[in-house]
């Protein structure tokens, strides 16, 4: 499979798109839901910290749903940073879902469904939603795919603001480590996610160049140092993967 062909399937595990939408809801209802769920009660307890309010709190969770973004904001505002630093440091952080948008819209698209509902979409696909809907993708008919990704999205999505409100109020009740752990964990969980598919020669390239570069830029260039790994091992593994080294026949990545 190319990464500009989506793959297709003559059956599903699901018989109708309805079904497909309840699938993702019940697969996200797991570790997907606990994890996102972890990270957002330690960022409400961060907006508590920084004396925010909890209206503060949500309103960033229910217009961005971008936990980095939202996290550089609260403090660059509790560091008193200007409002311009603080606009292009949220742009730039959450630049990095456009990626995950733009590979994955494409897989989803289906005749007759209004453009307007893939906008819409768009705004439930975050890291985690966006490694479980790819990785069904294959088990996934055409028309169910948009279902399957609303379900999974929309589960994540309005859990986020009810656990951004529990940690608001958590907060001085958790050790501040704690705290802070518990917004690693969704990094942490689609790091793991990412391991699991490590059969494919571009993934294994990816980590290998990001472990490689990523050490040490923040030596030399520390502002810059994610951009660089991200977009120079990115394009390197990208590329490497498909030289006659790592090709495979049709079927690679």
């Amino acid at each position: 499979m190319t990464a500009t062909e989506p793959p297709t399937t003559t059956s599903s595990a699901f018989a109708t798109p309805r079904a497909a939408f309840w699938g993702g809801v019940r697969e996200a209802a797991g570790v997907p839901v606990m994890v996102m769920g972890a990270s957002f009660v330690g960022f409400g307890s961060m907006i508590n910290d920084v004396g925010w309010s909890v209206w503060h709190g949500l309103y960033s969770t229910l217009s961005t749903w971008a936990l980095p973004g939202q996290v550089a904001m609260a403090e660059m505002a509790y560091t008193g940073a200007p409002l311009a630093a603080m606009v292009l440091a949220v742009v730039f952080i959450n630049a990095r879902l456009m990626p995950l948008v733009a590979s994955l819209l494409p897989h989803i698209r289906c005749p007759g469904v209004a453009p307007w509902k893939y906008y819409l979409a768009s705004m439930l696909i975050a890291a985690t939603s966006w490694v479980g809907t790819m990785r069904r993708l294959p088990d996934l008919k055409q028309d169910q795919r948009l279902s399957y990704l609303c379900g999974y999205g929309l589960l994540l999505y309005g859990l986020s603001p009810i656990a951004t409100t529990i940690g608001f109020y958590l907060a001085g009740q958790v050790p501040q480590p704690v705290t802070l752990a518990l917004m690693f964990l969704n990094p942490l969980y689609f790091l793991l996610l990412f391991l699991f598919d490590l059969h494919k020669p571009s993934k294994v390239l990816s980590l290998v160049f990001g472990a490689a570069l990523g050490p040490a830029l923040y030596l030399w260039v520390p502002n810059w140092r994610l951009i660089i790994t991200g977009l120079v091992g990115g394009t390197a593994a990208w590329w490497l993967a498909r030289t006659k080294l790592f090709k495979r026949g049709p079927h690679h990545d």
